[in-house]
C-alpha cells in the first residue's frame, strides 16, 4: 500500500508539473473566432503554424520561446491562434484539418514552424519562418516587438 501511495504521488506530481509548462497561454483554433476577438479587443492575431507532435524545431520553439517568461509577458497583447498539422490525426478534427490547410494555403506557409501576425481582418502584418538549430530566440522576440510597435 505504501508503494502504491508513493507511485500515485509521483504520477500526480509529474502530471501537475507537465501542465504548468503550458500555463498562462490560451490558444484559439478557430480563425473566425480569433478575428472576432481581435476586433473586439483591438489586438493582432499571432498565428503559430506547427507540427506539434512530430516537428523537432516546432517543439524546441515552444520550449524555448513560447514557454519563456518574456513571451508570456507579451502574450496578452495578442490573440493566439494555433494552426496545427499533427501526424496523430486524433489531435485535430477533420473540420480543423481542412481549416488549417486553407489557412496554410492562404498565407503561403511552406515550412514549420512559421509565425504570422495578422489584423482582425486577416491582413498580414509580419511573418517569421523556421527556428534555428542554435536555439536563438532573438529573432522571434524582435518579430513580436515589430508587430507590437
Amino acid at each position: 500500500m505504501k508503494n502504491f501511495f508513493i507511485i500515485m504521488v509521483l504520477f500526480v506530481s509529474a502530471f501537475i508539473y507537465g501542465q504548468q509548462k503550458d500555463s498562462g497561454l490560451t490558444w484559439e483554433t478557430d480563425f473566425e473566432k480569433a478575428k472576432e476577438q481581435a476586433k473586439k479587443e483591438n489586438k493582432p492575431i499571432l498565428m503559430l503554424f506547427t507540427g506539434s507532435d512530430w516537428c523537432p524545431p516546432c517543439k524546441l520553439l515552444k520550449k524555448d520561446f513560447f514557454n519563456s517568461p518574456e513571451f508570456k509577458a507579451k502574450s496578452s497583447e495578442f490573440i493566439l491562434l494555433l494552426v496545427d498539422f499533427p501526424r496523430n490525426k486524433d489531435l485535430v478534427s477533420a473540420q480543423q484539418v481542412a481549416a488549417n490547410k486553407k489557412l496554410n494555403s492562404e498565407y503561403g506557409v511552406g515550412s514549420l514552424p512559421t509565425l504570422i501576425a495578422v489584423d482582425y481582418k486577416g491582413n498580414m502584418i509580419d511573418k517569421i519562418k523556421s527556428y534555428n538549430a542554435g536555439r536563438d530566440t532573438r529573432y522571434h522576440h524582435e518579430f513580436i516587438d515589430r508587430v507590437l510597435n
